[in-house]
């Protein structure tokens, strides 16, 4: 929770230069693709945002995906009505977001506990009805709100028959992609990925200074002992709408860029799943810490998109050096996590961490650090402690 300006200072570049560097860093492990990076940051985004509201004030919201599908459909209506612009729809999002998190967190606030997360719950799931069946002129029910030629964007000049719908930035088409070869592999920079990543440093850089101020301290007080706040005299609510607020603006910016990279904005992003995704999220990689929501992003992602994509004959490929009889076995036993059971491996996994690492993979580090650091402690004082042997 404490740090100084100077770990700090190394925290953020460190982080910044893994972030910027990850199409070279994730490229052996076969997610170093333009798409998924994006939504790796988007996602972190989306995490380090709901760890504000979660980590810092304890209150857990069951709802967090509906701001996350607001700022969709106003990014999307952002591109079809003002210009393909990326900045605008993305401003956009967070203004409309950001609104409707003040609207919400003023009612579900009223409550604590698990009624907070009930409310929070409500409201998404009413969120995701208006907009699949109640306000389908505004969103196009389950077909989805995508662009078309013929929107009246009044910034941009009329597209014509056969153009392309090409969302950019000034001009620079956001899927452009440039191809290299580093280290014999394979290695893709994308355009948009570039934008999506800026974007997480900001975020996570903001997430740190909250963290680090008056204000962070005052949601940490809220989350340690709010009636005893309260009893002081001190009206706690400001400070903990401010929280939602600001975990809306989050997920609004996430959903701006999701809407930007893929134009495209459908309900199902405010289903209760998607709300549950980002608390799993947070939790497997730290509560209150900063890098564990961005590390949890990654990892769920990582297991949506590429293990998941293992199957029956990748594995036989790979335990081709056993036996048939103990090849088949062992592929029919792993093959019930992975593909399409890789959700057993995340409930296995979380079931895991829950259980020896509260605190998540930071904690799984920090416990590694330590034990490295002891075993480096005990072999230098072997060291200076040992006498040289007499000669005989």
């Amino acid at each position: 929770m404490t740090g100084t300006k100077t770990t700090d200072t190394w925290l953020l570049i460190g982080f910044a230069v893994a972030v910027l560097a990850g199409p070279v860093i994730l490229a052996p492990f076969g997610a170093g693709y333009p798409d998924l990076l994006q939504r790796f940051a988007i996602f972190g985004i989306f995490a380090v945002g709901f760890n504000i509201l979660f980590g810092l004030t304890g209150y857990l919201s069951f709802g967090h995906a509906a701001f996350l599908g607001i700022g969709s459909y106003a990014a999307v209506w952002s591109l079809k009505l003002a210009t393909l612009n990326a900045i605008p729809a993305i401003l956009f999002a967070m203004l409309i977001s950001g609104l409707a998190a003040l609207v919400i967190g003023w009612i579900s606030l009223r409550r604590t506990g698990i009624y907070f997360s009930i409310l929070t719950l409500a409201f998404a799931q009413m969120s995701y009805n208006l907009a699949y069946s109640v306000l389908t002129p505004l969103t196009n029910g389950e077909t989805g709100l995508q662009l078309r030629l013929n929107d009246p964007r009044v910034l941009d000049a009329p597209l014509e028959e056969g153009g392309q719908l090409l969302v950019n930035l000034f001009g620079v088409n956001l899927k452009t992609l440039y191809e290299t070869t580093l280290f014999g592999m394979e290695v893709q920079f994308s355009v948009g990925f570039y934008v999506c990543a800026v974007l997480l440093i900001l975020a996570f850089w903001v997430s740190m200074r909250i963290f680090r101020s008056p204000f962070g301290m005052m949601l940490r007080a809220l989350k340690t002992n709010q009636n005893r706040m309260s009893y002081t005299g001190l009206d706690t609510k400001p400070y903990a709408l401010a929280a939602f607020v600001i975990s809306g603006l989050y997920a609004g910016l996430a959903g701006g860029l999701l809407a930007a990279m893929d134009p495209l904005a459908g309900a199902e992003r405010m289903q209760w799943t998607a709300s549950g995704e980002v608390v799993l999220m947070t939790i497997l990689g730290g509560v209150g810490t900063l890098l564990g929501p961005v590390l949890g992003a990654g990892l769920i992602k990582y297991l949506e998109n590429i293990f998941s994509a293992i199957n029956k004959p990748t594995m036989a490929e790979l335990f081709g050096f056993l036996p048939d009889g103990l090849r088949d076995a062992v592929v029919s036993v792993l093959a019930l996590f992975t593909g399409e059971g890789w959700h057993l491996t995340l409930g296995l996994m979380f079931m895991v961490i829950v259980v020896f690492l509260p605190g998540g993979l930071i904690e799984g580090a920090e416990r590694i650090l330590g034990w490295a650091r002891r075993r480096g402690r005990a072999a230098d004082g072997s060291g200076k402690g040992a006498s040289p042997a007499p000669a005989e």
